[in-house]
């Protein structure tokens, strides 16, 4: 039997393929604002081959994993999961991850850009623990569904997943398939993700593209993430930045126990003093570069990590996230990117 991969599919679909995230995938499939115009108003279907995959086996998984990251591991209930942080004994950030109890295994997923820097990590700090770890990444395959219509995809397909709580994850036969459905983590974005063996890709797209949602590539995706918010590990989230200036408050658990970094997060948190934290901006011209500062009266006082013009229903916008000293963070702040002039926005942005 003719298997047929998930970029063959996309090419066979019309797609432009590019890297994203460290795998190779759709960037657009030829009208990238009316892309983003179904994640933001319908139901997008989108690849996820930057997804890297790890199973935990062993007898110490849990206990084990609950010590290397910030949120609680320990407590999850089967068929849950959690977002994380992986931390330096300094507090600062060196990978996020989503972690799932599946019962007999710890499910982790992260981007293929990270997968080897986690692995690593991993392999540093398991000493004496019964723990295991394994890359399925090549065996089991993912595509993603978001918008507000994206619970309903499913159902058309003939499957309910509307009563999903964030990071539940359960197992389905569906179309004669064995899949599994995760309802993303973050606040933010109402998304699911789906999980099948990789030689079933061409049926999976198939039925959900007969459901009535919209091919996306990485084009949308970029700007529908910047617009809802959602800082990317490598761009918006990196190893200067400290956990709680991050606003990523689904990632953290403080009565978990100890982790590595913890010490720094509850020195945090007891002093309420951090001088910077994420946010968004609303630009006036083209968006800013990388790394671009803002200012305010000649002064430094934050950075951009991602912006774009984005296609909101109102119209276009051009948009940007980053980090701003907490001082100035008030929504309607004027500020200077650059040579060009902002007001700070909260995030997600609403136009």
């Amino acid at each position: 039997m003719t298997v047929t991969t998930i970029q063959e599919k996309l090419a066979s679909a019309g797609a432009r393929l590019q890297n994203y995230r460290g795998a190779e995938t759709a960037a657009s499939f030829g009208d990238t604002p009316a892309e983003f115009r179904a994640l933001l108003e319908g139901c997008g279907l989108f690849d996820m081959s930057w997804q890297a995959k790890l199973v935990l086996t062993g007898e110490d998984r849990v206990r084990w994993l609950n010590g290397m990251v910030t949120n609680n591991v320990r407590d999850l209930a089967v068929g849950h999961g959690v977002y994380n942080f992986v931390l330096t004994a300094q507090g600062r950030i060196v990978g996020d991850l989503v972690a799932y109890n599946r019962g007999d295994f710890v499910l982790v997923t992260t981007d293929r850009a990270q997968l080897a820097a986690i692995a690593e990590i991993f392999d540093r700090y398991i000493i004496m623990d019964d723990v295991e770890v394994a890359d399925i990444g090549d065996k089991l395959a993912a595509v993603g569904l978001a918008g507000p219509h994206a619970a309903q995809a499913l159902p058309a397909a003939g499957t309910d997943v509307s009563q999903l709580e964030p990071g539940q994850v359960v197992d389905l036969v569906w179309h004669e398939m064995g899949i599994s459905v995760a309802r993303n983590t973050h606040p933010n974005v109402d998304a699911y993700e789906i999980w099948f063996a990789a030689e079933q890709a061409d049926r999976v797209w198939n039925e959900l593209v007969a459901a009535g949602a919209t091919p996306v590539g990485s084009e949308a995706l970029e700007l529908y993430r910047i617009a809802r918010g959602v800082p990317q590990y490598g761009r918006d989230l990196g190893q200067r930045d400290l956990p709680q200036e991050t606003e990523q408050k689904h990632a953290l658990n403080f009565t978990k126990g100890c982790y590595i970094g913890q010490e720094i997060v509850e020195r945090i948190r007891a002093r309420a003093v951090l001088h910077r934290t994420f946010t968004g901006f609303l630009v006036e011209g083209e968006p800013p570069q990388l790394g671009t500062k803002v200012q305010s009266e000649g002064k430094n006082i934050g950075e951009i990590t991602s912006a774009a013009r984005v296609p909101f229903p109102s119209g276009e916008r051009t948009v940007a996230i980053g980090y701003l000293r907490r001082e100035f963070e008030a929504s309607g702040t004027d500020v200077m990117i650059g040579e060009q002039k902002a007001t700070v926005q909260p995030i997600p942005f609403q136009f």
